[in-house]
């Protein structure tokens, strides 16, 4: 059970390192302005209507790569059934996404897309795992 525990763990941690990751990759090709305040819902909502689809695309794919990543490593580290996994990492990364756009105003098609492809990454990610057989 301990191992289970510690791969669902490491899981996250894959997931969230992997949204790190990908998301930094895309400020640095689409920098905010510098002058932008973060904490005017406004201004935030304005910035996100003026970016191109590549950097809603670097958003989506960091949410599911991450996902996928995070449910596919804990799969092969526990000796659980992947579904477990892919429940854990992917309500993990569904929860954190849904306090992101809460508090965050996106576009509703960008929030309807990246909830759908965090959900086919965690059965994705459990479908392509392998299970461990019991030594």
């Amino acid at each position: 059970m301990g191992k289970n525990i510690a791969a669902g763990v490491i899981g996250v941690f894959v997931a969230v390192g992997l949204v790190w990751l990908i998301e930094m990759i895309g400020h640095a090709v689409y920098p905010p302005p510098p002058d932008i305040d973060f904490s005017d819902v406004d201004a935030v909502r304005h910035y996100l209507s003026t970016l191109p689809l590549g950097a809603f695309a670097f958003v989506g794919g960091a949410w599911f790569l991450g996902t996928l990543g995070g449910t596919m490593a804990a799969s092969r580290i526990g000796s659980a059934a992947p579904r477990l996994f892919a429940m854990v990492v992917g309500g993990f990364v569904l929860a954190a996404t849904a306090f992101n756009l809460a508090v965050i105003p996106h576009p509703l098609w960008f929030s309807i897309v990246g909830v759908a492809g965090i959900l086919v990454a965690a059965w994705l990610g459990q479908f392509l795992s392998t299970r461990r057989t019991a030594e």
